[in-house]
């Protein structure tokens, strides 16, 4: 079988994204920046202190070792569980819950650049102009990249391509070091977001980040029909968003629960209605990570670990 990169669909979303800032490491400073509302931001020098009003930028942002010094947590006050310990490390502060905006925290941390989300729970896009007041303003479509293409595009907006690149280098050499260690199970691979009866139950498609994630270990991913979701929502890039009741249709070996721990697949496996399920009756039903949800450095490098601890060669 041909092994598969991991970064090859991220890093031509990246180019696209990027269109006519390729040259930006060659070309110094000051640097124009794209936006994704196709504005432009002239930044003259490196940042040195960034603060970034979208919790699921900065995991990007620490990945590749730029200067946060703010960042804004979920609605509950909290960092991402993944690169928590990294933040509270390096002394990054709590801006802000999303969903609500404090433009006199941002004053106080005197930031050269703020990082904004174009869309998304945690995007506060309409306080633009009152931002700019503060310091220049990039706004990133984060829904439009995956994080590979994320840290690529932060990496040349900052001045921080080297440490982006060489990042991204070492995780594929662990995937592709990781994946002869594995001894994996047959048949092909799903992975579901588990709600239960009565609410959506999102299965990853097979090129999605989730997907091509486990793909490039040695899974064979399991493609959820794109009828399975509403024909009123159009299908995401990543998941599609099934019925409860499609789940009975899965035929895939072994199935791995989104944002989930082994206590979730249990749930699972104890559905009575998913009871025949092909990875329900040969117990191959897992948890992905708690922190899966949301692809970045840090929790694909948690699913890689959980993986390599459960399949891994003895």
């Amino acid at each position: 079988m041909k092994r598969r990169s991991f970064l090859t669909a991220s890093t031509c979303a990246a180019a696209t994204f990027t269109l006519g800032s390729s040259s930006m490491a060659e070309t110094g400073w000051p640097r124009s920046v794209p936006n994704a509302d196709g504005r432009e931001t002239i930044l003259t020098a490196p940042p040195k202190r960034i603060v970034s009003t979208s919790v699921t930028l900065a995991g990007s942002l620490l990945a590749i070792g730029a200067p946060l010094i703010a960042t804004a947590t979920t609605v509950r006050g909290d960092f991402f569980g993944q690169w928590e310990h990294v933040a509270e490390e390096q002394g990054v502060e709590k801006l802000w819950r999303a969903g609500s905006v404090d433009l006199e925290a941002v004053w106080s941390y005197a930031p050269d650049l703020i990082l904004v989300s174009a869309t998304g729970a945690d995007s506060v896009v309409a306080q633009r102009a009152a931002l700019e007041e503060i310091a220049p303003v990039l706004v990133i479509d984060y829904g439009a990249l995956d994080w590979t293409g994320l840290a690529q595009l932060l990496g040349q907006a900052i001045g921080h391509e080297t440490q982006a690149q060489a990042m991204l280098t070492d995780f594929e050499t662990q995937l592709q070091t990781m994946r002869t260690r594995l001894q994996l199970p047959e048949g092909l691979t799903n992975i579901v977001s588990y709600n239960g009866p009565g609410a959506p139950n999102p299965v990853a498609r097979a090129n999605g980040v989730h997907g091509r994630l486990l793909s490039a270990l040695g899974f064979s991913l399991e493609d959820p029909p794109i009828n399975w979701q509403s024909a009123n929502v159009p299908p995401a890039a990543d998941f599609i968003r099934s019925a409860y009741e499609h789940l009975t249709e899965l035929t895939a070996q072994t199935t791995f629960v989104l944002s989930g721990t082994d206590e979730d697949a249990q749930r699972l496996l104890d559905d009575p209605i998913l009871s025949n399920l092909p990875s329900v009756q040969l117990g191959q039903v897992y948890g992905l990570g708690a922190n899966s949800f949301r692809i970045d450095y840090y929790s694909a490098s948690e699913i890689v670990s959980n993986i390599a601890q459960r399949f891994g060669r003895s």
